[in-house]
């Protein structure tokens, strides 16, 4: 059975989105403050892993971390309507840099609209 995952390019192009992702959160007033790591590659790496198997490919992810409970695990930072436009923002460079099939972009793009919609967990502006 041929997965989403596999119909993008699998793991290569997921980590390409990802790493353009975090180019743009590495320079974000907004989103910068809310990674407490210094580094951003372990963050980048589970983003990635998660992304991987959500659309079907290795599930490294949960092998490592168990069930990925978005809710939960984003709980301690303040998720606010102007971080959820920034971070989409910086989504929507990433995919339009991988130049996915119209298709796919349409796919991946209504996900991760409706998932960074979700993780809204702040109204406040801080």
């Amino acid at each position: 059975m041929t997965t989403f995952y596999d119909e993008i390019g699998g793991s290569e192009v997921i980590s390409g989105i990802v790493a353009t992702f975090y180019e743009g959160v590495a320079t974000d007033e907004v989103l910068r403050p809310l990674y407490p790591e210094a580094d951003l590659g372990p963050a980048q790496e589970r983003f990635t892993l998660f992304l991987i198997q959500y659309w079907g490919g290795p599930t490294t992810y949960s092998e490592q971390r168990g069930h990925p409970r978005l809710r939960m695990r984003h709980a301690p930072f303040a998720v606010t309507p102007l971080a959820k436009e920034h971070w989409l923002l910086h989504f929507r460079t990433a995919l339009d840099k991988a130049a996915l099939a119209p298709e796919h972009d349409a796919q991946f793009w209504d996900y991760v609209t409706h998932a960074a919609q979700f993780m809204v967990n702040t109204l406040d502006e801080v």
